[in-house]
């Protein structure tokens, strides 16, 4: 009842908003901050109520009670809006007319608006009654829900000193969910926005550069004087930037010299999060500080049972007496750490629901609350199976907070043979590598950080406190080292199987205290350091399977010489080279013969002819924007990935060797490619998933597709055509995405009838037409069956 007399007072709030009484400049208009202030009680109030109506449910007296309250003040507030707004109308209408020579019989308008602030006086001291009830008697809820709320309020609250918000807190409290849910929640109510992750290692040029990227700064200004560009920008807009975990204080002392200050006129706000209250403290003081602290043992119980239950869609209420207390027994020895609560329920998902099984977890655990998370944790990993804890220490090779493409690493795994299948059957590898990620999802060890159009995982990242797991438990059974530890015990280094490095430095330092690592299978080199190519250039890595070298993009870079010992990795399978480095991979690479992976996508690295006829490729990422490899009359039948094949490279002969082609781009796409892509027959294979085409400019050939029932994916990029009909879209389409195309009416029409489309992008398209678009209906209202749409769209009228 609370909470529909709540909404019935809120909605006459809306109405009151649009009273000319009570806008700018009118007589009235003092009363606004009384009117506003009520409204965003009655609207925190009654964000309170569902939860608290869960609680009364469950018979807690003092909520029962505290609803009756809140049920009571909604009636007596909408009781004063409906006896006093009418009163103050009719009086106004009264003014200036002949009634106002009655005022002995009418009372003023002044008079009726006085009492009208008395009585909300009135209520401002119940509101502050009902908040020092729920302190005092302890009808206080941990959940992430009301820091919420209460948070919500203050980011958005325009007469708010607070320029900061600081989530600190141990690890595992759900501090990043909170921030992040608060940002995506408020962000568009701020002129622009941006979300960054800071951890243990930040690079300021990076970060900054990531923000101007998010606020909108042009590109031009982001190449000369970022910072100072930065700053202009920041000072004249409303934003909201999450600076997400960090460390300590002097990254800070960098990004607040760009960061202006902020300012309560402006209405800007900074949201961080960080372990060390310290460092929230420093940034904001300490009325900026919101302290996450462990769940209580009703909100901890109910998140495991929302994990557990949600897995198999069981009623736990069905669920045995001993089994519940069990489980109550093992949540309480969580500490109310929601981190440890949910992997703890994503550990128990894989086992029977059986007292004996959930006892045996319940003995394994830690009594100490301190070491309780850390225990947990590593339970969960040793109850892994043999197959899935290589890829779950996998992880650890990368960076905190790294967001990792679930391609990368399915075809690491499978270079490193963690994945195999006994009759050596690929489609069957890469099938058992997404079982074994989406196995880890489950069981809440990885986060999922984005999907593919239909539904898989396509990036991840796993949590801090989950990377420290992998990095102690990879030292401690040498899967893997990093640059602080693999050094010290020389029979250590000699034995190092994988290592990751963070500088050209440590990695020199490596080298040079064991200059044939034989055992080595693995290097990630995370480096803004070109030095590191060099140093490869003078030692072998005769078992190495992966290697993957990322650098920072650098706008004046020169050319990098890549070693011509690359030649000599004979084991070689997965390569990739990403960011600031440009050259030509040697030729030598052709020697290769067991390379199945090679992306050059992201860096300015140009490959030779020669490894097209590798037999074991498997997947060839490569930009394409310059000179496209010669001699591609033979490509591997292996190939499933080829992004970008140049067009002219590319012959109708294809359809017969790549049999098992699922992605494809092709740029610079000619007339000729596009006839011989719209036969009535299929000229690629039917196992063809997504086709990316660039085009070389104006298009006289229509884009026949309608034959290929297999497509899901279509990117068609710079398409130039005289009409829109001039293009057959596969009729199974799952995703579209249009850029720099031409779009009217008919395009439109023909887009609403696929019936599979469910997410589509138009970015930079032009909308061309004799009449406009009604832009009073959303245009996803054309199409029911899309789940995800953006619309970047110039509409331009033809007349």
């Amino acid at each position: 009842m609370a909470d529909i007399l709540l909404t019935a007072v809120i909605n006459k709030f809306v109405e009151i908003a649009g009273n000319v009484l009570f806008q700018e400049g009118a007589s009235l208009y003092w009363l606004k901050e009384d009117i506003d202030w009520l409204q965003r009680e009655m609207r925190h109030i009654r964000a309170y109520i569902d939860d608290a109506n869960a609680k009364a449910t469950r018979g807690d007296l003092r909520v029962k009670n505290l609803i009756k309250d809140i049920q009571e003040l909604a009636g007596d507030v909408e009781d004063l809006l409906d006896e006093f707004l009418p009163k103050i109308q009719q009086s106004n209408k009264c003014e200036g007319t002949i009634c106002c020579l009655k005022t002995t019989c009418i009372p003023s308008r002044a008079s009726f608006a006085n009492e009208f602030a008395m009585e909300i006086e009135k209520i401002k001291k119940r509101v502050a009654d009902i908040d020092r009830i729920k302190t005092t008697y302890n009808i206080i809820d941990t959940s992430l829900d009301d820091d919420f709320n209460m948070l919500q309020a203050k980011l958005l609250d325009q007469d708010s000193p607070y320029g900061a918000v600081s989530i600190v807190g141990m690890p595992g409290l759900g501090k990043t969910t909170l921030a992040k849910k608060l940002y995506r929640h408020i962000r568009d109510q701020f002129e622009c926005s941006g979300l960054v992750y800071i951890s243990q290692q930040p690079r300021v040029g990076e970060i900054l550069l990531d923000i101007a990227k998010q606020v909108g700064l042009p590109e031009g200004e982001r190449k000369d004087n970022l910072e100072s560009n930065l700053r202009s920008l920041l000072k004249i807009k409303r934003y909201v930037i999450l600076l997400d975990d960090i460390w300590d204080i002097e990254i800070w002392d960098d990004l607040k010299l760009v960061l202006p200050e902020c300012d309560s006129k402006m209405g800007s706000r900074i949201i961080i999060t960080s372990w060390n209250s310290d460092v929230g403290r420093y940034i904001g003081g300490d009325s900026s500080l919101h302290v996450l602290q462990p769940l209580d043992s009703e909100n901890s119980f109910e998140l495991f049972t929302k994990k557990i239950c949600n897995f198999d869609n069981d009623d736990w209420a069905n669920t045995s007496p001993d089994l519940v207390n069990i489980g109550r027994n093992i949540v309480g020895r969580c500490g109310g750490i929601p981190l440890a609560i949910v992997v703890t329920a994503g550990m128990l998902r894989a086992r029977e629901r059986t007292e004996h099984a959930w006892s045996r977890v319940l003995e394994s655990m830690s009594h100490i609350i301190q070491d309780k998370c850390a225990k947990v944790l590593a339970l969960s990993y040793n109850d892994l199976s043999y197959t899935l804890r290589p890829c779950f220490l996998y992880f650890g090779l990368y960076p905190e907070d790294h967001e990792i493409l679930a391609f990368d690493l399915k075809n690491m795994w499978i270079a490193e043979k963690l994945i195999v299948v006994n009759d050596g059957n690929r489609r069957e590898a890469e099938d058992l590598a997404e079982d074994v990620l989406n196995d880890l999802v489950s069981r809440n060890l990885i986060q999922v950080a984005e999907r593919t159009y239909d539904g898989r995982i396509s990036s991840c990242r796993i949590h801090d406190l989950l990377h420290s797991l992998c990095v102690d438990l990879a030292k401690e059974s040498n899967f893997f080292h990093m640059k602080h530890n693999a050094f010290g015990d020389p029979n250590n280094v000699a034995r190092v199987r994988r290592i990751t490095f963070y500088s050209g430095n440590v990695m020199n330092a490596f080298i040079c205290s064991n200059p044939k690592p034989k055992k080595l299978r693995a290097l990630f080199c995370f480096t803004k350091d070109p030095c590191i190519l060099s140093l490869m250039a003078h030692i072998g890595f005769k078992f190495l399977q992966v290697l993957v070298i990322v650098m920072p993009q650098n706008e004046n870079q020169q050319l990098t010489t890549i070693p011509i010992k690359i030649g000599d990795m004979s084991c070689l399978r997965y390569l990739r080279l990403e960011g600031g480095i440009s050259g030509e991979l040697p030729s030598s690479i052709v020697k290769v013969k067991h390379l199945e992976t090679l992306d050059v996508r992201k860096s300015s690295v140009t490959i030779p002819s020669g490894v097209c006829k590798s037999k074991q490729l498997r997947h060839l990422r490569d930009r394409g924007f310059r000179h496209a490899p010669s001699n591609m009359y033979s490509l591997p039948n292996n190939l499933q990935t080829l992004m970008w094949m140049h067009d002219k490279f590319f012959r109708p002969i294809f359809s017969h060797q790549l049999i098992n082609l699922r992605k494809l781009g092709i740029i610079v796409v000619s007339n000729s490619t596009v006839r011989i892509l719209s036969v009535s027959s299929p000229m690629m294979p039917n196992t063809l998933e997504v086709l990316k085409l660039r085009l070389a400019g104006l298009t006289s050939e229509q884009i026949n597709l309608s034959s290929y029932q297999n497509i899901v994916k279509l990117h068609l990029c710079e398409l130039q055509i005289d009409s829109t009909d001039s293009v057959a879209f596969p009729p199974n389409l799952v995703k579209l995405t249009l850029v720099d195309h031409p779009v009217d009416s008919q395009l439109l029409a023909v887009l609403k009838k696929l019936p599979k489309l469910r997410i589509l992008k138009m970015d930079h398209c032009k909308y061309n037409e004799r009449r406009w678009i009604s832009l009073a209906t959303p245009m996803v209202i054309a199409f029911p069956n899309l789940k995800f749409c953006i619309f970047n769209i110039h509409f331009c009228c033809l007349k």
